[in-house]
């Protein structure tokens, strides 16, 4: 019997691929027919039917493991399964979106990872002469610092925001930045680290831009993660920045040490 069309000529009118022909076979969705005498097999109506409802329920984004049941279904169950498949689509869409605009955000720069107001005090900070690696820093630290210790982080832009007004503070960041490059033992970096722990101690709005990040459970990690974001400091940083924590804590003040838990 020559009657029907060959698997090539059926996936052609069907739209789709004579290896996605196959597939189908293989997965039940579609009965193979048998073989004529010529050795072909043929396609006739009843599977060109199947391949195009396997085909457009697959492109409707059905799982190829659900359509098998859907299509042997009587009419109702077939209409409350295309009825969640529906539904399904929608939350696909849903998070479609949801993740277009986070690109969106991205593009934007970083507002994907901060708040308006972060942002807003990044931009501030080189007007009030911070480096553009400074502002990297901070803006790294902050992505951390929301991460870790979220419900904190709103108070902690009102001190940050408090310590940008502190012309005082911005002299001291430049003599800290310019520490970085002396030697370790310069006596200098003690006098700098009194200078600065001596400020912060007079100010508890500005001295809370320390305290506030160290988190309600494991403050060591937590606190570490953030103070000590970023390049690996020099030494003579590394010890500006020990010392200034050790004043804090001579003078009461609880940051986490090394081994704290």
């Amino acid at each position: 019997m020559k009657n029907g069309i060959t698997i090539g000529q059926a996936a052609a009118f069907v739209g789709i691929t004579v290896k996605t022909v196959r597939h189908y076979h293989k997965l039940g969705l579609v009965k193979e027919p048998e073989r004529d005498r010529s050795g072909y097999r043929r396609y006739g109506s009843d599977e060109l039917l199947r391949l195009v409802q396997v085909r457009t329920l697959a492109a409707a984004g059905v799982p190829l493991a659900e359509i098998r049941p859907l299509l042997d279904a009587d009419t109702t169950r077939f209409t409350a399964a295309i009825a969640q498949v529906e539904r399904q689509l929608d939350e696909r869409i849903e998070e479609l979106i949801a993740r277009r605009g986070t690109l969106r955000q991205l593009a934007d720069g970083d507002r994907a990872l901060l708040p308006g107001r972060a942002v807003t005090l990044l931009e501030r900070m080189p007007h009030l002469g911070y480096s553009e690696d400074e502002v990297a820093a901070t803006r790294e630290g902050w992505v951390l610092a929301r991460a870790l210790v979220p419900e904190g982080f709103d108070d902690y832009l009102d001190q940050f925001e408090h310590a940008l007004e502190d012309t005082r503070l911005a002299a001291l960041t430049r003599r800290i930045a310019e520490a970085a490059t002396w030697e370790p033992d310069d006596p200098r970096i003690a006098e700098l680290a009194a200078d600065a722990a001596a400020h912060y101690l007079a100010d508890p709005v500005l001295l809370k831009t320390v305290t506030a990040m160290q988190g309600r459970t494991d403050p060591a990690a937590r606190y570490a993660m953030i103070a000590h974001h970023g390049e690996e400091p020099t030494p003579a940083a590394a010890r500006l920045f020990a010392l200034f924590e050790a004043k804090l804590r001579a003078a009461g003040v609880r940051i986490p040490g090394p081994n704290s838990h």
